[in-house]
């Protein structure tokens, strides 16, 4: 599933192809996502421009400007869901088997959607982004000032849930997901398995470095390509090559040598290492 890395990636190469052009054209393919695609969502987009790209944990925003004043404004939010990619092609390009939704703009350019198990979605918001219901109760993004520790130490006190499943609630923090929790509770030397409630204040500090240090690289990296993930351009996500426990069930430690263990929490499968990880 794409996660925080991956959608900033895919934010980031084609925000330079869509923001401030017209949209001509819109081509809906199958509307049969998991939230169906708006039937209006051609006459409100066809005329309007594109504004400034955003991002809020794994949701795309793409800002629509009004063609004319008697026209309002609203938001594109797309989300990826498990197999989605945005990329973008040229008027002639032929669409793939699951190329689903296109943006056509007025330079021939064109935003592809493809998804192949439709997990994924494009929605239309028409008033201001953060009173949407999916995005109200988002946690700060991990990047942000107003993620540390110390939000860490507070919000854990007296829980018993695992660290890790803690870490991946996006009412404590967005964007966090099984990868980048994995590789961040290894870089922090934190055992996946602990309460939440049991993790100090200092240890909390230094998780918060590590998820920002691990996001930080694996953006720089492209995201993490394991099946399907392609960027706005194409290119397959290099973090891959930089995992040190996800995935790694049953290799060798890269940093002690002693073999890495897989566990299960929160149904989701974590690999970490016994000796680097108390």
């Amino acid at each position: 599933m794409p996660e925080l890395p991956e959608v900033e990636t895919t934010r980031r190469g084609i925000a330079p192809h869509l923001e401030g052009r017209e949209i001509s054209e819109v081509i809906v393919r199958q509307p049969r996502l998991r939230v169906p695609v708006p039937g209006d969502l051609v006459e409100r987009l066809v005329g309007a421009r594109i504004g400034v790209l955003d991002r809020r944990a794994k949701y795309l925003l793409v800002p629509v400007l009004p063609g004319s004043p008697r026209e309002p404004a609203g938001t594109l939010l797309w989300h990826l869901g498990m197999s989605g990619s945005l990329r973008m092609a040229r008027i002639g390009d032929l669409p793939k088997k699951h190329d689903h939704v296109d943006l056509v703009l007025d330079d021939g350019a064109i935003l592809r959607y493809h998804d192949p198990r439709r997990f994924g979605f494009v929605d239309w918001l028409s008033g201001t982004p953060d009173t949407d219901t999916r995005l109200a109760r988002l946690g700060p993004e991990p990047l942000s000032e107003a993620f540390d520790g110390e939000r860490l130490f507070s919000l854990s006190r007296g829980r018993r849930l695992a660290v890790k499943p803690f870490l991946m609630d996006n009412a404590v923090v967005v964007g966090v997901g099984n990868i980048y929790a994995s590789e961040a509770l290894f870089l922090a030397g934190i055992d996946p398995r602990r309460a939440a409630g049991r993790i100090s204040r200092e240890r909390y500090d230094r998780l918060a470095a590590a998820v920002r240090e691990v996001l930080a690289a694996a953006i720089a990296q492209g995201g993490t390509t394991l099946r399907d993930f392609v960027s706005g351009t194409g290119e397959p996500g290099y973090f891959k090559q930089r995992l040190n426990v996800y995935g790694r069930n049953g290799q060798p430690c890269q940093r002690c040598g002693a073999e890495l263990r897989l566990v299960t929490l929160g149904q989701r499968a974590s690999v970490f290492c016994r000796v680097c990880q108390s």
